[in-house]
């Protein structure tokens, strides 16, 4: 049986849902706002959260309320299948297409806490998987001029941390030298597959050479293949590519230009739990290594994609690293990796990060 499977005929029964709004400054230059939506049901409460990239998208949902009529009797599948009917932006389509992914993931993985919850049931016990500890990265980008400083200032905060960085076109050989010979560097997300965000980065051979030789046992994670030069920079490191923001399903993983023996798979990517799922049994029937990716979460997303870590790919470089590593100025007292195994005794929720409730 497929691991959707597992879970696709579990009741549930909703009664009512409300959102909330979170807020935090992390360390993107960027105020992050997300929606946790809170689905409520014979005395039961299920959570997730909305992690779309635009602060006005989460007012105008939090303004709209609950104007879905989700009450009623369900299994998993089909309420998932209603959801995948509904437009879930109240007041006209998004900015990005990707966001309508974000949103449903918000349901959905509340109407999963809910269900295992009303079940009396954690979702490890559901699917057959034992929690592990988590592995994890700290992924974030270098100010431009200040070299290797913010990896450095982590690692005397955090001594054994280790990175996902997101290179750029104003790298230098001497800054990767340096970065190089701390070998704490486990991914390197070129970030080819974005266009019109703030942190687009453009094609660039020279860089993706530098980097790929600079690196050699590191993931080189989302470059842009569309030049010949890109191509051929890449090619003899080609066994090290991996993908992320074009991966929304299997036909995504399908349609890459060669099979990667590397994927980084994002929950909130796939929209449905079904979608997520199969690329999860789809990845492992092929033997890929597969991580886990997070999307600057702010409340219960952050602890369920811990979990969702914990027991599908616990030893890769997860970049779920807790949320006070992505603040200005890493928080005093995190958890270093490997995050203990942290699941509560029932629902989708991992026990650090607020979630224990």
């Amino acid at each position: 049986m497929s691991t959707y499977g597992l879970l696709a005929e579990l009741p549930l029964e909703i009664e009512s849902y409300e959102l909330a709004g979170l807020q935090r400054d992390v360390s993107s230059e960027f105020t992050r706002r997300t929606t946790v939506v809170s689905l409520h049901g014979r005395g039961e409460t299920g959570v997730g959260e909305d992690v779309t990239y635009d602060a006005e998208e989460h007012e105008r949902l939090q303004r709209a309320g609950p104007v879905h009529e989700l009450a009623g009797e369900h299994t998993l599948d089909s309420f998932s299948r209603f959801l995948g009917s509904l437009d879930l932006f109240p007041e006209g389509a998004p900015a990005g297409e990707a966001w309508r992914n974000y949103r449903r993931w918000g349901f959905e993985s509340a109407a999963l806490d809910l269900a295992l919850r009303q079940a009396g049931r954690p979702l490890h016990e559901v699917v057959r998987r034992e929690p592990r500890p988590v592995r994890f990265v700290v992924s974030m980008r270098l100010g431009k001029g200040d070299g290797s400083a913010r990896v450095r200032r982590m690692l005397e905060a955090y001594p054994g941390t280790r990175f996902k960085l997101d290179p750029t076109s104003d790298w230098t050989p001497a800054l990767v030298q340096e970065l190089a010979g701390l070998d704490v560097v486990d991914t390197v997300d070129l970030k080819g597959a974005y266009r019109g965000t703030v942190v687009d980065q453009p094609a660039d051979a020279q860089l993706y050479r530098l980097v790929a030789e600079g690196f050699p046992g590191a993931w080189i994670e989302d470059p842009d293949l569309s030049s010949e030069a890109a191509r051929d920079a890449l090619e003899p490191h080609r066994d090290r590519i991996t993908w992320d923001a074009v991966i929304h399903s299997v036909a995504d993983i399908e349609s890459l230009p060669f099979e990667p023996r590397g994927m980084n798979i994002k929950p909130s990517r796939f929209g449905s739990l079904q979608a997520l799922l199969d690329a999860h049994d789809y990845c492992r029937e092929r033997g890929m290594t597969v991580y886990g990716g997070g999307q600057f979460e702010l409340g219960p997303g952050r602890g369920q994609i811990q979990y969702l870590a914990s027991i599908f790919h616990p030893d890769s470089p997860n970049d779920v690293a807790p949320a006070g590593y992505n603040d200005p100025s890493a928080s005093a007292g995190l958890p270093a990796s490997p995050l203990p195994p942290s699941p509560v005794k029932t629902g989708f929720r991992w026990a650090a990060n607020g979630c224990s409730v």
